[in-house]
């Protein structure tokens, strides 16, 4: 897809969103279902079925796919798709790009094992690696733009409102 073909695909998404806010409103939805034979979760990925379960740090057989690494792989995979659609509109000369995400966990948070240490990372680095042959001003403008509207970027960057609620069906009583 090129610089044109993008903006056709966009343009009359982008007058839709202009006329009508709602119309660009999308709820995602992501669900899974418990393992009956082990602890891990059974992940609809909408391609494949992804089974996540405890890492090897806390028990876990490394079998399993980690949340945590789940959830690098879903910014790596959101910035990168960012950066080429932001490359191609740009006209950005861009042979080739690694994207890499690590974080930092304390895992005494997770197990319980002290109070004082946050579950969760406690940072998490993104980086490039970029081929092409472009000016460093150039360059700068396709980052700042790739993190600008990466979306899961930036729903780590700016915390949203998080919710959490259960409901429960209860077997029928037997006879």
């Amino acid at each position: 897809m090129d610089a044109a073909e993008l903006k056709a695909v966009q343009t009359p998404l982008k007058e839709s969103y202009r006329e009508d806010a709602s119309r660009a409103l999308v709820t995602l939805r992501a669900g899974g279902s418990i393992d009956s034979q082990s602890i891990a979760c059974k992940v609809e990925t909408g391609k494949a079925l992804a089974v996540a379960g405890l890492h090897p740090a806390t028990g876990g057989s490394g079998s399993e796919l980690c949340s945590g690494d789940m959830l690098l792989e879903a910014l790596v995979a959101c910035a990168g798709v960012t950066l080429k659609a932001v490359a191609t509109a740009l006209e950005f000369r861009l042979l080739d790009a690694r994207i890499e995400a690590e974080g930092d966990l304390d895992f005494r948070g997770t197990l319980g094992v002290a109070r004082d240490v946050p579950v969760g990372f406690r940072a998490i680095r993104l980086s490039f690696d970029l081929d092409t042959d472009e000016p460093q001003e150039r360059i700068d403008t396709l980052l700042k733009l790739t993190e600008r509207y990466c979306v899961v970027f930036q729903t780590l960057n700016s915390r949203p409102e998080l919710s959490v609620m259960a409901s429960c069906h209860r077997p029928a009583a037997r006879m």
